[in-house]
């Protein structure tokens, strides 16, 4: 009863902020952003219209059943007076958030060497967004700043130019001891948010040195980015004359684009910089790869590609590179991809949702595929809720960008400081990493009060991950119930990763104190690691761990890897012993209604049914009572009697 007590306590606070009716927006992929969204006759078309919404708490976005979006959505937060609510309306599948460029067509293939064939490089579109880029008249257009005892001189060069009539000639007197204390820089561009640009310009200087970047940035305080493209290394100028291009992709619509060349700490003092035939256009859509590529889904999920770190390595069909400087992927094929495979989807390493810093959201009725980070992603977010969503081919992408083993991307993450958090009634397949996870590094990092029930996962490399460090911070009342899990490691990703594992429960080292940590009434069945495992608990550790009533299946291998020791199935009454830990559990084949077609219902005779106990939990994944029988079963689904 206090169990009960306490995890409906949970539900009402995290349910708080819903009393609030605010207004419904409509999205469709037929609609029109100049609408004002408010109905299905008046729907908006795209993410990036829903992102630039200025959202009120109890508020709601409702995406058409049946459409599909390849746009990253930013959330807004609610507030304890209502939660902004990301949805569906319609009839028919659930609407699809991709984090993938399909490259179906064959002219979106050049072929580079014999066998390789890469992306193309985007096409501008329109007129340049910079006047004068050939410094024709002298009303120069660029600006220049300086301070912190930084001087530097900037006039029209018409004698020393790379194309007539002249070039723009920078002097450096005294260079500075900060990036920001000199800034050459124009104002005033407009961006449309989501949209990529082609920054290009030549360049060259008396002095050799490595220029920094330009950004494209807001014009005025505070002085934030408006580039959702990591930022590139520092580029190597001397002498000569050198192109460089440049890709930006606008994180938001704004008509004060600002583009700034930082030279304060980079240019030399006595070093003369020249700039010519500087130019901006806007990009068509669809053939930037603005990050990296982590995974390449081929016809229809079919099969995925193989991610190789080096061009040199490209030797077999299927095999991808990523270039990280000119965000093209190449693609080992006997004949151009787009006419050897019948669909191409390519993720790129961004979140699909990206819910940094955001409070009092939720997402219901949303499918999410082949991003290459995760689905749901970003730190220190709280009264966040996931239910009946759909999660699938996720991750894969570099984690840091030049590091060339680490690929990382989960399903939904808690990242960071995360509390009063739900995630229920979703299914999540084919994730690189975990399929749930709460985790940080700290510093001193509460996570309390999330709460995953009632999902079922297949052929993730973990179902659920969890770690946090330091020792001061601080884990409590986290609840992993009635969750069904199946075949960990057996996915996409685990051949190619450094480090296979295949694992359930991945418990890292994780210093954190922790208390009132459940995990009741769940089915792990078959993992290619193990279904347990917390190698660097100690005792006291694992004594802090809830965990009963589950039912476990592994037929090879260490089921249970902890502190250490290792058991296998046959071992499971040895490990219950030595740990004082599983005692109504249960070591069983899971009897599913039909495993190949992703069935995990328990069939008739199954031993988790009645086997569960009571937490308070009154409907199941399908909207079932609970309990349907004597008790609550183990897993996702309680057993319906056939008709």
């Amino acid at each position: 009863m206090l169990i009960r007590a306490f995890f409906l306590g949970i539900v009402l606070y995290l349910s708080a902020g819903s009393a609030a009716v605010g207004a419904v927006y409509h999205v469709s992929a037929t609609g029109d952003d100049g609408y004002d969204g408010l109905s299905p006759e008046q729907p908006w078309r795209t993410v990036q219209r829903v992102n630039d919404a200025a959202l009120q708490p109890g508020d709601a976005v409702l995406f058409h059943r049946g459409d599909t979006w390849r746009e990253q959505l930013r959330p807004c937060s609610g507030s304890e007076a209502g939660v902004v609510t990301y949805g569906a309306y319609g009839e028919g599948s659930l609407p699809v958030l991709l984090g993938s460029l399909e490259q179906n067509r064959p002219g979106d293939w050049t072929e580079t060497a014999p066998n390789l064939w890469t992306s193309t490089e985007p096409v501008s579109v329109g007129e340049c967004l910079l006047p004068n880029p050939e410094f024709t008249s002298e009303e120069a257009p660029w600006s220049l700043h300086c301070e912190g005892g930084a001087r530097t001189s900037a006039v029209r060069d018409t004698e020393d130019y790379d194309s007539a009539p002249a070039s723009w000639r920078l002097a450096c007197a005294e260079a500075g001891t900060q990036d920001s204390h000199i800034q050459m820089y124009i104002a005033g561009i407009p961006l449309n948010g989501g949209n990529c640009y082609r920054l290009s310009f030549r360049v060259k200087s008396s002095a050799p040195f490595s220029l920094p970047p330009p950004r494209l940035m807001k014009a005025g305080p505070p002085w934030s980015s408006y580039d959702a493209m990591p930022v590139p290394p520092s580029l190597p100028v001397n002498a000569e004359w050198e192109t460089v291009t440049m890709y930006y992709k606008a994180s938001q619509s704004a008509d004060d684009g600002r583009i700034t060349f930082f030279l304060g700490q980079a240019m030399p003092a006595g070093a003369v910089l020249h700039l010519d035939d500087i130019r901006l256009f806007q990009c068509a859509p669809g053939n930037l790869f603005a990050r990296d590529v982590g995974n390449i889904i081929f016809n229809d999920e079919a099969l995925c590609g193989v991610k190789v770190w080096n061009r040199e390595d490209l030797k077999e069909q299927g095999r991808f590179w990523y270039d990280e400087e000119r965000h093209t992927v190449t693609l080992w094929s006997e004949k151009n991809p787009a006419l050897y495979y019948t669909d191409i989807e390519c993720a790129i390493r961004e979140h699909i949702i990206d819910q940094s810093n955001r409070s009092f959201v939720t997402y219901e009725n949303l499918a999410l595929r082949y991003g290459a980070a995760h689905g749901i992603g970003g730190g220190n977010t709280h009264h966040i809720t996931v239910r009946d969503c759909e999660l699938s081919y996720i991750g894969g992408g570099d984690q840091s960008g030049g590091d060339k083993t680490v690929r990382f991307g989960n399903g939904i993450e808690f990242w960071g400081a995360a509390h009063d958090c739900l995630v229920e009634r979703c299914r999540l397949w084919e994730i690189y990493d975990a399929a749930l996870t709460n985790q940080s590094s700290g510093p001193d990092t509460p996570h309390y009060n999330i709460v995953y029930r009632f999902n079922v996962i297949w052929n993730c490399e973990y179902s659920f991950e969890y770690w946090n460090r330091p020792e001061k911070s601080v884990t409590r009342d986290i609840y992993f119930d009635h969750n069904t899990c199946v075949d960990a490691g057996f996915g996409w990703g685990h051949g190619q990763r450094p480090d296979p594992s295949g694992r359930h429960l991945c418990f890292y080292n994780s210093p954190a104190a922790i208390s009132a940590f459940h995990l009741r009434n769940n089915i792990f069945c078959e993992a290619k690691g193990n279904a347990f495992y917390a190698p660097g608990w100690s005792k006291e550790q694992v004594d802090r761990l809830v965990m009963d009533y589950n039912a476990w299946y592994q037929s090879e291998g260490a089921m249970i890897a902890v502190a250490g020791e290792q058991y296998p199935m046959d071992g499971f009454e040895e490990y219950r012993r030595a740990w004082n830990k599983e005692s109504h559990s249960l070591v069983a084949a899971p009897a599913f209604v039909d495993a190949s077609q992703r069935n995990y219902r328990p069939a008739a005779g199954s031993a988790s049914i009645d086997a569960g106990t009571d937490l308070g939990y009154r409907h199941d994944f399908d909207g079932n009572p609970v309990p349907k029988g004597d008790a609550p079963d183990i897993g996702a689904f309680e057993f319906i009697m056939p008709e």
